[in-house]
């Protein structure tokens, strides 16, 4: 089983919202259930609604998760469908929102599913395996401009041209097939000082690809817009991000409702104008050196939390 990141913070910053009576929260990146778990045994009158694209993720989860009965919830969608898929539930109101991003550590984990850079795989990246668009198509199919925006965009990789140029040479003589072939072209492109720093040199390539594959980014805010929609007043949305692109999102979006509306500096702020969310975190948390000691995969998380201290104009 996985070790949820970051848990005991995300359970200090929810515990207000999770502890009421009859409480509702979401887990919009449900995965194996680790936070999710947490949740649910510290708070015995929680419900938990989990949401996840993976079927695997949600029939692994649920038979993690099923002591609890129907405190657990488990919802099959994608972000993108959450306004849609909210109101079903509960009328459609949180007390409390999770959203861990990313890839999962189950994805990771089966190689078969071509997430991971080190392991022999088929070019897939799909976190629903019903969807059309793979890491294969992406990667022999695009021409090379959308290949060098997807990977300087999603990837920030500063080599993306060195890059792109190498794999339409070696796709111009036979397909990509393998994330290890994939990772040896990316490897060979970028210059040797930059292989000295940040991790293996085709993590960023990959995590583009991925985003690409799955359209993460894209359906990030629509998610974020939904929750904080349904969340009730003093209720709590917490969200952990892996890289700057996510992160950037999220601290501009709560960002955005943390400040007062008014044009004008006014003796009394009207109640219309005053923010409707408070920050929780200064900036981002970020992990304790011994949480990255014991769970490497926590190493580039950042935290951020808000409350709803007013509804919605």
């Amino acid at each position: 089983m996985h070790v949820p990141v970051q848990l005991e913070q995300c359970l200090d910053l929810l515990t207000p919202a999770a502890e009421r009576p009859g409480a509702v929260m979401l887990d919009g990146t449900l995965g194996l259930g680790g936070h999710a778990e947490a949740f649910l045994t510290r708070f015995p009158e929680l419900t938990v609604l989990g949401l996840d694209r993976d079927p695997i993720a949600l029939q692994k989860a649920g038979e993690r998760l099923a002591r609890f009965g129907d405190r657990f919830v488990p919802i099959a969608g994608e972000h993108e469908q959450l306004a849609e898929l909210l109101p079903k539930h509960n009328g459609g109101q949180l007390d409390a929102a999770l959203f861990d991003l990313g890839v999962s550590s189950m994805q990771l984990d089966e190689s078969e599913r071509g997430f991971s850079y080190s392991r022999p795989a088929p070019l897939d990246m799909r976190m629903n395996p019903s969807d059309t668009l793979t890491a294969a198509e992406v990667v022999n199919t695009y021409s090379p401009g959308d290949l060098v925006r997807v990977l300087r965009e999603y990837g920030e990789e500063r080599s993306a041209t060195r890059i792109v140029s190498a794999i339409v040479r070696r796709r111009d003589i036979a397909p990509l097939t393998t994330t290890t072939e994939l990772a040896e072209i990316v490897r060979d492109a970028i210059p040797a000082p930059a292989k000295r720093t940040g991790g293996n040199p085709a993590k960023r390539s990959f995590q583009a690809i991925r985003i690409e594959v799955n359209r993460e980014l894209a359906g990030l805010p629509t998610a974020i817009d939904a929750a904080l929609a349904a969340l009730v007043v003093g209720g709590r949305i917490a969200v952990i991000s892996y890289h700057s692109l996510e992160d950037r999102i999220i601290k501009r979006r709560f960002a955005a409702d943390s400040k007062e509306s008014s044009p004008i500096r006014l003796p009394v702020i009207p109640d219309d104008s005053r923010p409707r969310l408070r920050q929780l975190t200064r900036g981002a948390q970020v992990p304790s050196d011994e949480e990255i000691s014991t769970n490497p995969r926590a190493a580039s998380a950042k935290l951020r939390a808000v409350e709803r201290v007013r509804e919605a104009a």
